[in-house]
């Protein structure tokens, strides 16, 4: 059974054989911007707090998390959608 990561690598090799140039370049530059960008040095961690944030309800009201918190516990989903 092939590892994810291999299968990863395959997919990857696979479509950089196939990709115009311009589109691997802006792939490179992107995926070069994020490395650079220390997205994971300043990522939120395990334990900690969460800022406050506000986010549309199902009916598209701002709701914020420190009003929902006054309530009681919160719990976060988040759904990414079908892409």
């Amino acid at each position: 059974m092939m590892k994810l990561q291999e299968k990863l690598n395959q997919m990857k090799a696979q479509f950089e054989s196939t990709a115009p140039p311009e589109v691997l370049a802006a792939m490179h530059k992107a995926t070069e911007d994020l490395k650079n960008s220390d997205l994971v040095g300043n990522a939120i961690k395990q334990g900690d707090p969460l800022p406050e944030f506000s986010l549309p309800d199902q009916n598209g009201n701002q709701i914020s998390s420190g009003a929902l918190l006054e309530k009681g516990s919160l719990v976060l989903s988040v759904y990414r959608g079908v892409w």
